[in-house]
């Protein structure tokens, strides 16, 4: 089932991609990767920053009703060998004064992480696996994200941006660790 999910996110993709008219943007960066925001207990497990990429397509006109969201396809490769994971959504760009923005976005990844424990739950060989890795509880997982975009220029800019991965006890059951991410993308504009 979530394979049919994930094949389904991955088709409405470039049909959105195709209503929208394009690609709008482009984006490439370095987070930190595994961080402490809110909860810290499952913070700092994994290591090594992630490559993070995002393509950006033009709002298409159906979703004006939703304030003209932008659907995105974002990747991310952990460079220490930890959680990478691909995936797609929708992002709102809400400029606030000249030249900056906030981008609120959702979305829904597929990860490569590690999903629960080997041993059976209370075994003490499992406490030295989880002081150092983070247990997601499903393979499918919400992406939420928050940005602060700033303008250079008329095709250029950068972005500080936060993510945050978790299943919310929705699409799995049992471990929901999540993780947070936060880092600096550079932005290239294609559209107008």
């Amino acid at each position: 089932m979530r394979r049919t999910a994930l094949a389904l996110s991955l088709a409405f993709v470039p049909a959105l991609a195709s209503e929208a008219g394009g690609i709008d943007e482009i984006r490439l960066g370095v987070v930190a990767h595994n961080v402490c925001i809110a909860n810290c207990d499952n913070a700092n497990k994994e290591d090594g920053p992630n490559i993070n990429g995002e393509i950006v397509f033009k709002s298409p006109e159906f979703l004006n009703i939703l304030w003209s969201p932008k659907p995105y396809v974002v990747g991310s490769v952990n460079t220490a060998g930890d959680t990478n994971f691909g995936g797609a959504g929708l992002q709102w760009d809400w400029e606030f004064a000249e030249g900056w923005a906030i981008e609120p976005g959702v979305g829904y990844v597929i990860h490569d992480g590690e999903l629960t424990f080997p041993y059976p739950q209370g075994d003490p060989r499992n406490d030295p696996i989880s002081a150092t890795t983070v247990f997601f509880g499903s393979r499918d997982l919400f992406r939420t994200s928050l940005s602060l975009n700033k303008d250079i220029g008329e095709k250029w800019g950068v972005q500080l941006m936060y993510e945050h991965l978790s299943h919310g006890q929705i699409l799995g059951s049992g471990r929901n660790q999540g993780l947070d991410n936060i880092g600096v993308r550079v932005r290239y504009r294609l559209g107008d």
